[in-house]
């Protein structure tokens, strides 16, 4: 079996233990999950999910968010880690979106990776969920580690990770199948204690 039998054996897998392949930030609009994936960073989904409720309620539009006390975002965002500069980054990203892009959050990594705090990674998810585009790659820690250890790659490093699995994933799956890989590391490939006898993957895992 190559590298890309394996990469569709490991897709269709996921996809038959995991049909649901959803981003686990809540949001309602485009410019909320950049919010929501800009405050993801070294902190859990969960986290962020119980803190954006209280961000969406007060501020709704980008004129609110470029015009916000930078204080009171980081008194709303502080449980999420790094909130000093995630609150200059939001009210930076509302600015950008507002006076650069027609108040349109972009829809191509490289317009979204000039707004502040904005790296690939969020850029492939807003890409991806947001605008549908194929072969989006959202080079998280859990992609990172189940596709070592799948064999599928055999760096760390995201944009490398990106880079190879593009070539390796059928187009229209790539995105679910990120997705599908964060549900999978949280219930089953755990980064410390795998459960590799629960996991629908073994068969095609070199781990």
């Amino acid at each position: 079996m190559n590298a890309k039998e394996k990469a569709q054996r490991a897709v269709d897998l996921l996809k038959k233990e995991y049909p649901d392949a959803i981003c686990s930030l809540e949001y309602t609009d485009p410019f909320e999950l950049l919010i929501a994936t800009r405050l993801s960073a070294q902190c859990t989904d969960a986290r962020v999910n119980l803190v954006t409720p209280a961000l969406f309620e007060k501020y709704r539009t980008l004129d609110d968010y470029a015009a916000a006390d930078v204080h009171d975002i980081e008194k709303i965002i502080h449980s999420c880690g790094f909130f000093r500069q995630k609150a200059k980054d939001i009210i930076g990203m509302a600015v950008g979106v507002r006076d650069r892009f027609g108040g349109k959050v972009p829809d191509n990594i490289e317009d979204l990776t000039t707004l502040p705090g904005v790296g690939r990674k969020t850029a492939n998810l807003i890409c991806g969920d947001v605008y549908g585009v194929p072969s989006v790659v959202v080079a998280d820690t859990h992609l990172i580690r189940i596709s070592n250890r799948l064999g599928l790659v055999d760096t760390k490093d995201p944009h490398q990770v990106e880079l190879a699995l593009r070539a390796l994933l059928p187009p229209e799956e790539s995105n679910d199948f990120c997705h599908r890989c964060v549900l999978h590391g949280r219930a089953v490939c755990d980064a410390r204690k795998p459960r590799c006898e629960a996991c629908v993957m073994r068969e095609i895992c070199k781990f």
